[in-house]
């Protein structure tokens, strides 16, 4: 999400034709909005191979609870890609999640959130994969999932029970910021598909705000995406709009420091973003009421160093303390404010005190890098911690740092640390 949107196109002279647009119907501007829609919607990040993949040819495995599904080639390559679909064949697949042929594409695509999409954004986003994107001949590897999930047929129930069928229209009662970022938020940058919980078939459980589960956090591949709602503890309650703004173009923001799959997201598609979109996503996102769910909280009147706040009375302060101290200070302080636009802050930190403790215990088994944005500072990078603390160490530390400073968050057990190393094969 990057510099000015180019201004609005008059489409309405742009029938496409049964393989592309027409030559005479191209332009400069009409390419550069379908490059700018690209970004918004993070094209590139799903359908490139890691370690250096050709962009948009495919190859990248995404997780999910039935298998791994393995992204396919969208260049304008006609043997391999997409270079034979007409306009309608490319505006289905992206809204209803079928491919030309009739093949059911997998939910791990987000044609429930792309069905949104207004007409002007899909015909510029058209133009520009058809004749802004250089093809690729590349056939990725199959996706191969067990039975009973490799039976695509079943995706015509799946869509018809739980895919939204409309794109999306405006709240009369809102003014245009609000829209435009509810638009992006629930559209283009598919945000749910990650944020949002899953039921048991792999349904997000709310598409748009009438629902109070939309965006109330979910767990990704052994990584807890945070609350974008107003929890004051781990969602956006006590965070001001100017900086979710910042830490969506550069990955920092209000102490906090995008992590995990959040640094690909920052890095491929939110810095780009214009100022405006940025801010309008802000406004939006800042309009979600709260949760009400179990939480942890944080009390700026304790956050100074010393102030411990636990809910584990037999916890021994001084382990947690002595490995922070020996491990942890150096970058986050003995304070726990971290260095700005540096390291995070531990304390009110919504990573840190959320009652579901994946992402954090994750972060100190593996260690993690900082974005590295146009905009923002230079990127960073933790340690991993698997081979030199003990389960029980990082539980106590951990447990430390979520009642210190104001923090106060259930504790982090050996147990919850055990169980998320087997989970990652450590």
């Amino acid at each position: 999400m990057r510099t000015a949107l180019p201004a609005l196109l008059v489409l309405t002279a742009l029938l496409p034709c049964r393989v592309g647009f027409a030559q005479d119907a191209l332009s400069p501007e009409l390419l550069a909005r379908g490059e700018y829609v690209s970004k918004a919607g993070d094209c590139a990040g799903c359908h490139t191979a890691p370690l250096n993949g050709a962009p948009f040819a495919g190859g990248l495995g995404l997780t999910s609870p039935f298998g791994t599904i393995v992204s396919t080639n969208i260049t304008p390559d006609k043997e391999t890609g997409i270079g034979n679909y007409s306009y309608e064949d490319f505006a289905r697949a992206l809204r209803e999640g079928v491919a030309p042929g009739g093949k059911g594409l997998y939910p791990a695509m987000p044609y429930p959130s792309f069905v949104k999409m207004n007409d002007e954004d899909m015909h510029a986003l058209y133009a520009y994969m058809m004749h802004g994107v250089p093809p690729v001949k590349y056939h990725p590897p199959p996706t191969k999932v067990p039975f009973p999930f490799n039976q695509r047929w079943a995706l015509r129930l799946w869509r018809v029970a739980f895919a939204p069928k409309k794109q999306f229209e405006p709240h009369a009662s809102r003014d245009a910021t609000w829209n435009r970022g509810a638009y992006l938020v629930q559209s283009l940058g598919h945000c749910g598909s990650c944020h949002s919980p899953r039921g048991m078939v792999y349904q997000e459980q709310g598409y748009d705000d009438s629902s109070a589960k939309f965006l109330a956090g979910n767990i990704n591949d052994n990584w807890f995406a945070l609350s974008l709602r107003g929890d004051a503890g781990s969602g956006l309650g006590r965070i001001a709009p100017n900086d979710v703004a910042a830490f969506l173009r550069t990955g920092h923001g209000a102490g906090m420091v995008a992590f995990g799959s959040m640094v690909q997201t920052v890095e491929d598609s939110l810095q780009y973003l214009s100022d405006d979109d940025v801010r309008a996503i802000a406004v939006y996102l800042k309009s979600l009421p709260a949760t009400g769910a179990a939480d942890g909280v944080f009390d700026p009147v304790l956050a100074q160093r010393g102030q411990l706040k636990t809910r584990a009375p037999d916890l021994p302060p001084a382990q947690g303390a002595a490995v922070y101290t020996g491990f942890c200070t150096q970058c986050h302080r003995d304070d726990g404010r971290g260095v700005a636009k540096v390291f995070p802050a531990l304390t009110g930190n919504p990573s840190v005190i959320s009652e579901d403790t994946t992402s954090l215990i994750r972060l100190v088994v593996e260690g993690g890098n900082s974005p590295a944005t146009v905009h923002g500072p230079a990127r960073q990078s933790m340690p991993a911690f698997a081979d030199r603390l003990s389960d029980v160490q990082i539980a106590q530390v951990l447990t430390y740092v979520r009642a210190s400073w104001g923090n106060d968050a259930r504790p982090v057990t050996a147990n919850d640390v055990a169980s998320l190393r087997s989970s990652l094969h450590k």
